[in-house]
C-alpha cells in the first residue's frame, strides 16, 4: 500500500481486469457520492476566505506601521504565505469546488489570481491539461519544465545548458525553485499579452492593477536596497512554498504514455502520492496532500478529501490497486531521489567521456 514506485517506473500495458474494470470508478463514484462528499461546502469557504482576506489585511497594516526596516523581511515570509494560501483558494476556485457554477467560481479564482499576479486562465488551462493526463511524458504539462528531466526520455532528449542542470538536478531543485514565482509571472504576463486566454482585457487590468499597486507599495514604504531585498524574499519564498506544495503529488511516480495508459482510475490513483498528516498539514498544502482523492473528485470540496480518502483507500485495498502515501519529509525525499536516478545516464556519459 505505501511502497513506492522505482524512480524509472512507468505503467506497463493495461492489464485484462483493468481493461474490464471501467466501472470501477463508478461505483466508487456512487459510494462517495452518497456519503455526501461531492456536495458544496460553501460556509467553510466562506470563513476559508474570510480569514485569508483579514491576514492579508493584517499583514498589510504591518507592513506600513514597520515602515523601513530591515525586519519587514520577516513580513516578506509572511507575504509569501498568504499569497500560496491566496493560490490555494484560485486553484479551488478553478476546479468549481466553491459553488455550482462557474460564473462565481471564476470570479473567486479571478480576484484571487489577481491578488497574487498571476492569470487565472492561463493556469486553469494549463492546470484542467495536468489532470487530463497527470504523468503522461508528452501531455502533462507540469512534467514539460526544460531546465529539469522527469523521465528517462527527457534526460535523453536535454542538450547544452539544460544537459548540466538536469544531471545535477536533485541539487538544483530547491535553489530552482526561488524562481518558480518569477516564472509563474512571466507565464501569466506572456499569455495575456500574446491573447491566449478568454477574459484578456480583465486579466491584463488585473495584472497590470497587481504589478502597479504592489511596486507602489513596496517603494513608497521601504528604501530601494530594502524594497528589492523584500520583493526577492517574498517572491522567492513563495516560490518554494508553491513548489513544496504541488511536487510530492506526482513527481517521482509512474510515468505513461498513450500506448501504456490504464483506465481513469488507475491512471489517477498510480501516478498520484499521497502526504499524511494532521489538520497542519492539510492547512500547509490546501489540502493537496490528498492527491489519490483530488485527482479522482476534482470539485470535492478540500475539507471533504480527508474523508474520502478512507472511503477510496478501503476500495483501492479491495480492487488490489496500489495506493500510495508517506509522510511530508519523506515525500520530498522520493521526488529528490526520482530526479537524482532520472540524472544518472548523463552523470555517467560525462565521466566516461561520451559524446553528448
Amino acid at each position: 500500500m505505501n511502497a513506492f514506485p522505482t524512480a524509472s517506473a512507468t505503467f506497463d500495458s493495461p492489464s485484462p481486469p483493468a481493461v474490464a474494470s471501467s466501472g470501477d470508478f463508478a461505483d466508487l463514484h456512487g459510494i462517495v457520492s452518497r456519503a455526501g462528499l461531492l456536495k458544496r461546502r460553501r460556509g467553510y469557504y466562506a470563513v476559508k476566505i474570510g480569514l485569508t482576506f483579514l491576514a492579508l489585511a493584517a499583514g498589510c497594516a504591518v507592513f506600513v506601521l514597520l515602515g523601513d526596516t530591515w525586519w519587514q523581511l520577516i513580513t516578506a515570509g509572511f507575504f509569501a504565505i498568504i499569497s500560496t494560501q491566496l493560490a490555494f483558494i484560485g486553484h479551488d476556485a478553478g476546479h468549481r469546488q466553491i459553488f455550482r457554477t462557474r460564473r462565481a467560481n471564476n470570479a473567486v479564482g479571478y480576484v484571487h489570481a489577481g491578488l497574487v499576479g498571476i492569470s487565472y486562465g492561463w493556469w486553469v488551462g494549463k492546470h484542467n491539461r495536468h489532470h487530463t493526463s497527470p504523468n503522461h511524458e508528452q501531455n502533462d504539462p507540469d512534467l514539460d519544465i526544460p531546465i529539469l528531466a522527469f523521465t528517462p526520455a527527457q534526460s535523453h532528449g536535454r542538450k547544452w545548458f539544460v544537459r548540466s542542470t538536469a544531471k545535477y538536478q536533485a541539487f538544483l531543485f530547491f535553489p530552482l525553485l526561488l524562481l518558480e514565482g518569477l516564472n509563474l509571472h512571466w507565464a501569466s504576463l506572456h499569455t495575456v499579452w500574446q491573447g491566449e486566454v478568454k477574459a484578456r482585457r480583465l486579466e491584463a487590468i488585473l495584472l497590470l492593477a497587481h504589478t502597479t499597486v504592489y511596486f507602489a507599495a513596496v517603494f513608497l514604504v521601504l528604501s530601494p536596497p530594502l524594497a528589492l531585498a523584500f520583493i526577492a524574499v517574498h517572491q522567492g519564498l513563495w516560490g518554494v512554498y508553491m513548489g513544496c506544495s504541488f511536487a510530492p503529488g506526482h513527481k517521482g511516480m509512474p510515468t505513461y504514455t498513450d500506448g501504456t495508459a490504464p483506465d481513469f482510475l488507475r491512471k489517477q490513483v498510480l501516478s498520484s502520492r499521497n502526504v499524511r498528516g494532521g489538520p497542519l498539514v492539510d492547512f500547509a498544502l490546501g489540502g493537496l496532500n490528498y492527491q489519490v482523492e483530488h485527482h479522482l473528485f476534482p470539485s470535492m470540496p478540500r475539507n471533504n478529501l480527508r474523508a474520502a480518502q478512507k472511503l477510496v483507500r478501503q476500495f483501492c485495498v479491495r480492487h488490489g490497486i496500489e495506493y500510495t502515501e508517506c509522510g511530508l519529509l519523506r515525500s520530498y525525499g522520493y521526488v529528490l531521489q526520482h530526479l537524482h536516478s532520472v540524472g544518472a545516464p548523463l552523470r555517467d556519459r560525462a565521466e566516461t567521456g561520451e559524446p553528448r
